[in-house]
């Protein structure tokens, strides 16, 4: 092709007939040619025919915003441009705007979110204690454990009461002298001794305590004496002449030994009396005078 302006162009033959007036030749009369009459086409993304590549000439408009669009637009990958959705724009912009908003947040924090954790416990620990302080727990009652002390020594008291019994029985009837005689003086030793464990053992708390130790005391110092004596009177009664037709003769050591038990036995129900309101109040077990 010629260089040149497109006026200067020859006009192409397929063209010829659209500016015609009639099917026959110029200036023939008869019925209008039908492609006379087509509007005009013109692409919406193009410059019109003759134009293209040319400036703007007078006349015609650029379309508002100088001929560009204002819209964003992206490549489809085809060469073509392609208009994003208001709506994609919108999502964009807000996704930005939040993670600076995070990236911000973050910084004023001064740390991360567990770091804010461990204060924020921190804090709740110190104002939960500062509301509601330990309240101190109060102090047992020292003569509750005094009298659980004495209570596992009174257990031991009655545990040769069957035996001394036993023996004399035995003595009134004249029979198993030698063996009833070692029961009571065995008897006799283990009062002595819970004498010694009640003089070991701390009271001082229990209420009445002098009155009490001082009633056990009497009571089976009284009971260790009463078995020595029928310790004795099972000797006596051994010998030539101790037994009538089956039955012990009565001896000295005999009214020695009752008088020694009625002591004991009177000293066992005033220790019982101060004993049993004591077990009442902590729980422990109440005992009879034969039971100490």
């Amino acid at each position: 092709m010629r260089p040149g302006a497109p006026g200067d162009r020859p006009t192409p033959a397929e063209f010829d007939g659209l500016f015609r007036d009639g099917p026959g030749t110029p200036g023939q009369t008869g019925a209008p040619d039908s492609t006379a009459q087509l509007p005009r086409f013109e692409d919406p993304g193009r410059p019109p025919y003759g134009h293209q590549g040319q400036g703007q000439g007078p006349g015609q408009q650029f379309p508002p915003g100088g001929g560009y669009d204002q819209q964003a637009s992206y490549d489809d990958g085809g060469g073509r441009r392609r208009r994003l959705a208001p709506v994609a724009i919108v999502g964009i912009v807000i996704v930005a705007l939040a993670g600076a908003g995070l990236g911000l947040g973050w910084a004023l924090s001064g740390g991360s979110g567990e770091d804010t954790a461990k204060k924020q416990d921190s804090g709740a620990g110190t104002t939960k204690a500062a509301k509601d302080p330990e309240k101190p727990k109060p102090s047992a009652d020292p003569a509750e454990a005094q009298a659980k002390g004495l209570e596992a020594l009174l257990g031991d008291s009655n545990n040769s009461r069957s035996s001394v019994i036993g023996a004399v029985n035995s003595i009134k009837s004249c029979s198993n002298l030698g063996g009833a005689a070692k029961d009571l003086r065995a008897a006799a030793g283990q009062r002595n001794d819970l004498v010694k464990r009640l003089q070991q053992l701390p009271v001082d708390k229990i209420a009445n305590h002098a009155q009490l130790t001082a009633a056990l005391t009497k009571a089976w110092q009284s009971s260790a004496a009463a078995d020595n004596h029928y310790a004795a009177w099972a000797g006596q009664v051994g010998s030539k002449k101790g037994c009538h037709k089956g039955k012990a003769r009565l001896s000295r050591q005999t009214a020695q030994g009752n008088a020694a038990s009625g002591q004991a036995t009177t000293a066992k129900k005033q220790a019982a009396q101060i004993w049993n309101p004591l077990a009442q109040k902590y729980g422990l077990t109440e005992r009879r005078p034969e039971q100490l």
